[in-house]
C-alpha cells in the first residue's frame, strides 16, 4: 500500500524555520531620485510614496533609512545638464557626483552607494547612447560611460551600475577603474534589460523618455531568453561583479535560468510599473499590500535573485514586513 507522507502542520515559528526560501532586508537596495536645488521633496505622481529629493533633503532621508536598518541605495540624477554628446555625465558639477560626495562625507561606510551609469539623463534626445543620423553609436558611447563610472568612483561610489545595454561597456569601465586605482569599485551590470512597457512611471520620475524613436534597438526583445543568457555571460567575462535582470516580475524564468548558468550573484530590478501597479491596487483596497509585496519579494528570491532593487524597500523595513 502506498503511504502518502504527512504534511507538516506549521505554526509561525515552524513555518519560518522550515521555509525553503529566505529573504531579508540585507537583500534590498532602495533607489533614490536626486535633483538640484535645496529643500526639495517633490512627490512623483506616477509612483505613490516616491519623491525627488534635493541633496540636503536626501541626506535627511538617508539618515531616516539608516535608522530603520536600510543602508544600500541606488542613485539616479534628475534635471542633469543635457547635451548631444552627454559630456555633462562626467562633470564634477553633476547632481549624482555631488550627491555621492555629500552622502559619503556624512555617512561614510555606514551606507553602500550605487550609481546608475547611463547617458539617457544627460542627452538632449533621451537615448542611452550618442546618436548619429538618429542611430545610437555603441562605440562612441562606451568611452563616455567609462568616464562617467570613473567620476562616480572618484566621488565615493562603492559600486557603479551601467544600465545602457551598450556592448563592451563593462570591460571598458573595469579597465578604466582599475587603471585609476579603483579596483575595489564593483560593477553591477544591467546585463539583461528588456525593452519593456513596465518602465513608464520611471520615465516621468527620471525625465529620461526619448524625444524620438524608442530603445528597442539596444534593449532586449522580451521574446528572447537565449540571447539574454549570451549577453549576460559576456558581461561576466568582461568583469562584472553582479548581473541584473530588469524588469523582474515578468522575467522570473530568466532570473532562474541566469542563476543556473552564471557563477555571479544575481540581482533583479522590481521596476516602476510593477511598483505602481501594486500601490494603486492597494490604495483602491483591491489587494493586501503587504501580502502582495512580500509574495513578489519571495518570488524573486525563489527564482534565484539574491539582490532586489525595489521602491518597496522602505515600506518593507519600516513596517517590519520581514
Amino acid at each position: 500500500m502506498l503511504i502518502r507522507p504527512r504534511r507538516l502542520r506549521k505554526n509561525t515559528i515552524v513555518r519560518d524555520m522550515v521555509a525553503e526560501t529566505q529573504f531579508s532586508k540585507n537583500s534590498l537596495i532602495y533607489p533614490f531620485f536626486v535633483t538640484s536645488g535645496t529643500k526639495i521633496v517633490n512627490p512623483i505622481n506616477a509612483m505613490p510614496g516616491v519623491s525627488h529629493f534635493s541633496i540636503d533633503e536626501l541626506v535627511r532621508e538617508v539618515d531616516s533609512c539608516i535608522k530603520m536598518g536600510l543602508t544600500k541605495f541606488l542613485l539616479f540624477g534628475v534635471g542633469e545638464q543635457k547635451t548631444d554628446d552627454a559630456s555633462s555625465a562626467c562633470d564634477e558639477r553633476s547632481i549624482v557626483f555631488n550627491a555621492v560626495k555629500k552622502l559619503k562625507q556624512t555617512f561614510g561606510n555606514d551606507i553602500y552607494l550605487i550609481t546608475d551609469v547611463c547617458a539617457c539623463a544627460y542627452t538632449t534626445h533621451g537615448h542611452c547612447g550618442i546618436l548619429q543620423n538618429d542611430d545610437v553609436q555603441n562605440d562612441l558611447t562606451v568611452p563616455v560611460l567609462a568616464k562617467m563610472a570613473l567620476s562616480h568612483a572618484q566621488a565615493g561610489a562603492d559600486m557603479v551600475a551601467p544600465s545602457d545595454m551598450m556592448d563592451g561597456r563593462v570591460l571598458a569601465i573595469r579597465q578604466l577603474l582599475d587603471a585609476n586605482y579603483f579596483q575595489n569599485t564593483a560593477i553591477m551590470s544591467y546585463a539583461i534589460k528588456y525593452a519593456s512597457g513596465y518602465y513608464g512611471p520611471f520615465r516621468e520620475a527620471a525625465d529620461s523618455a526619448p524625444t524620438k524613436g524608442d530603445r528597442q534597438s539596444y534593449q532586449m526583445d522580451y521574446r528572447n531568453a537565449n540571447e539574454a543568457m549570451r549577453e549576460a555571460l559576456l558581461d561576466e567575462s568582461e568583469g562584472a561583479d553582479i548581473l541584473m535582470v530588469k524588469p523582474a516580475l515578468a522575467y522570473l524564468d530568466v532570473i532562474h535560468r541566469l542563476n543556473l548558468e552564471s557563477n555571479l550573484p544575481i540581482a533583479c530590478y522590481n521596476v516602476s510599473g510593477e511598483y505602481a501597479m501594486v500601490k494603486y491596487a492597494a490604495n483602491a483596497k483591491l489587494i493586501d499590500e503587504k501580502r502582495v509585496v512580500m509574495e513578489n519579494m519571495y518570488a524573486f528570491a525563489r527564482a534565484g535573485a539574491s539582490i532586489v532593487i525595489t521602491y518597496h524597500a522602505k515600506d518593507i523595513v519600516n513596517y517590519k514586513w520581514i
